[in-house]
């Protein structure tokens, strides 16, 4: 201590007082009140128009678990899967042939996504159903000819005209996973001695999953919805037993919410299966997984428990 920070005789030096503490005010958002009240509102507003309408919701349990509503959903999820196998399968090989160096293939792939998704699903179902109208046969030489409306049935209508459709658009998905492998990888792989096709296997497919898994669950999920199109070129799936069962017993609009219901539990389910899809393809690029449902519940419920400005 020097001289001058030192003291005079008698005098005492001032205790150090440290700054106030900061009290912090939180910002007011009154406009999350007013949207709030608004949207509370409106939601009020909308059940009570409903609950003034003659509907009888009766109806919608009754005929819930009914024989032929339940196989309307089995029928729904199994065009749900052979459609997105035919459309995945064949995304791949069109992603490839996108990719590929040689013009003749990668053209064909190129114009086979631009006509399947410049055109509407509903028109190709109806086009697919209706080529009886201009081949009266199919011939296959010799393994298979039958007159085509045997041979165009509405299951095999609806899996060409959702598969075949679906496959346009995987085909873009697969090649934007491919793409966003760095090439380095690939090169990597080339310079190990490892072929073309077991590079896309074993390096580049891996880690183009991750890109490739959220938009291929959207895919399923709309897909899903999709089926009830095929109501139009006969085939019995759940929206069409909803409509049979309306119209027979008087309550079509009932049967609709019905089979709103049925969509909204397996578009459901299926929105779980993918985030754990999803969860499980981050492993290689997240340093920490996102929390499970259940992680986040059980997360929720412990900040409930502990007490404001300190821990639990």
């Amino acid at each position: 201590m020097t001289d001058i920070d030192k003291p005079a005789a008698g005098e005492q030096r001032a205790p150090s007082v440290g700054p106030d503490a900061i009290r912090a005010i939180p910002v007011r958002h009154y406009g999350r009140y007013v949207t709030a009240v608004i949207a509370i509102a409106i939601l009020v507003a909308i059940v009570y128009a409903f609950s003034q309408g003659q509907i009888n919701w009766h109806a919608v349990p009754d005929y819930f678990f009914d024989d032929r509503i339940m196989t309307g959903v089995g029928k729904t999820l199994l065009l749900t899967v052979l459609s997105m196998v035919i459309g995945i399968v064949g995304g791949i090989v069109l992603a490839v042939m996108r990719l590929s160096k040689n013009p003749v293939t990668s053209s064909i792939a190129w114009f086979y996504i631009w006509f399947f998704r410049g055109t509407p699903v509903l028109v190709q179902l109806f086009l697919w159903f209706n080529l009886g109208l201009v081949f009266e046969y199919i011939n296959l030489m010799p393994f298979y000819k039958d007159y085509w409306s045997n041979f165009m049935t509405p299951l095999l209508t609806a899996l060409l005209g959702l598969g075949l459709n679906e496959a346009a658009y995987m085909a873009e998905i697969c090649r934007a996973g491919l793409l966003a492998v760095d090439e380095g990888q690939t090169e990597a792989a080339h310079a190990l001695g490892m072929s073309h096709s077991k590079t896309l296997r074993r390096i580049v497919i891996p880690q183009a999953m991750r890109v490739i898994v959220p938009p291929t669950g959207n895919e399923v999920i709309n897909m899903l919805k999709t089926t009830s199109l095929v109501a139009a070129v006969q085939y019995p799936e759940l929206f069409r037993f909803a409509q049979d069962i309306g119209q027979n017993s008087g309550a079509p609009v009932e049967m609709y919410f019905l089979a709103a219901a049925w969509y909204l539990i397996m578009t459901s389910v299926l929105s779980v299966g993918q985030y754990y899809i999803e969860r499980y393809y981050a492993r290689g690029s997240s340093r920490q997984l996102p929390p499970t449902p259940w992680q986040k519940v059980r997360a929720n419920m412990l900040s409930l428990g502990r007490p404001k400005g300190g821990m639990a």
